[in-house]
């Protein structure tokens, strides 16, 4: 992971806000409540963030771009009877937790949100945005 020191903060104040639940302008990612299982991380090749989507399909979460801001969304369904006949089910048991979520992050620059690759398999939806060609390291020759 690259390592990033900007006036005295941890990569994670610079790289991510949580957009919709902090109060300050930037919060250290580790200090964020999130109720949502959610793995942000870093490779030299750029940044992923791998989101709990049990019993989802791709058509029930909406992903969007704003400028800087990855905005990743599922609202849920509410279950109603289909005629004053059939009541809404009563679950005996409910133990898969089909949460609404709503995530916005600011990305760092350094990351090219154009190029962003999202899959979804096996529960999991994948984000993955490589660093920006500004972003990579690059040689210079002394003349």
């Amino acid at each position: 992971m690259t390592q990033l020191t900007h006036f005295g903060t941890s990569p994670f104040d610079i790289l991510f806000k949580d957009f919709f639940k902090s109060e300050e302008q930037f919060s250290p990612f580790n200090q964020i409540k999130v109720n949502h299982p959610v793995d942000i991380y870093e490779f030299n090749e750029g940044l992923n963030i791998d989101i709990a989507c049990v019993g989802l399909s791709k058509k029930d979460i909406n992903l969007s771009i704003e400028g800087d801001i990855l905005k990743v969304e599922y609202k849920k369904p509410t279950i109603k009877a289909n005629s004053s006949d059939t009541p809404a089910p009563e679950y005996i048991q409910r133990g898969i937790a089909r949460r609404a979520f709503d995530f916005g992050w600011r990305i760092s620059r350094r990351f090219d949100l154009g190029k962003l690759d999202a899959k979804l398999e096996k529960g999991l939806l994948h984000l993955y945005a490589p660093l920006a060609e500004e972003a990579k390291t690059k040689s210079v020759t002394i003349k």
